[in-house]
């Protein structure tokens, strides 16, 4: 990894792939962290693929600059470590997630997730992108959006799913969309985002 990218809007999927060609999304990034941030602390082989879910805006720094400069700030090594812990519990409450929950709780979790890293109720989303982040056929992400907009939670349009009610996605969503809030807002409190409450929803 040569380069480290600040998301300043967007989303950023890190993606887990297999030798079939499957892919499944294993954490998110948005403007609290950055990708390719372990690069800072020494040389690092990508484990995973970088794929841009959202447009948004991002800068670019050399990541043998950026270790220079963590190796004598304490303030910014503090800061790498707090985004690697992170980082991982998202991953790790994926893992969870996709083995223990619906697709609909999922869904529900992966917009929420997406809408707070981006500016407005839009989300530019293809059912193809749903499909892979999800890892399901796309099949079922069309029976789930159009579920959920049955319930006047969403408006979904080819391409594009439209946050009507937010409160009624957070309802239908698993309990992970709260536990990876609560944590970054613990690690990263100094970014501006919206208080998840301890009863975010149920699982």
């Amino acid at each position: 990894m040569d380069h480290v990218y600040f998301p300043l809007a967007g989303v950023v999927s890190l993606m887990t792939l297999m030798e079939n060609g499957a892919a499944i999304e294993s954490a998110m990034i948005g403007p609290e962290g950055a990708v390719g941030l372990p690069a800072a602390v020494r040389q690092r082989t990508a484990i995973s693929r970088a794929v841009v879910q959202s447009k948004g805006r991002a800068l670019r720094l050399n990541a043998g600059i950026l270790h220079e400069v963590w190796n004598g700030s304490p303030t910014l090594r503090s800061l790498v470590d707090a985004h690697g812990e992170g980082l991982y519990a998202n991953a790790i409450q994926s893992v969870a997630c996709n083995a223990l929950h619906s697709v609909e709780e999922r869904f529900c979790r992966w917009i929420l997730s997406c809408h707070d890293r981006v500016e407005g109720d839009t989300l530019a989303l293809t059912q193809e992108y749903l499909a892979d982040m999800l890892g399901v056929q796309r099949t079922t992400v069309t029976a789930v959006a159009r579920s959920l907009q049955d319930k006047g939670a969403i408006r979904y349009r080819r391409g594009q799913v439209d946050i009507v009610d937010r409160g009624l996605l957070e309802a239908a969503a698993c309990e992970c969309y709260g536990v990876v809030r609560r944590n970054y807002d613990r690690l990263l409190p100094t970014m501006d985002r919206q208080v998840i409450p301890e009863t975010s929803a149920e699982p």
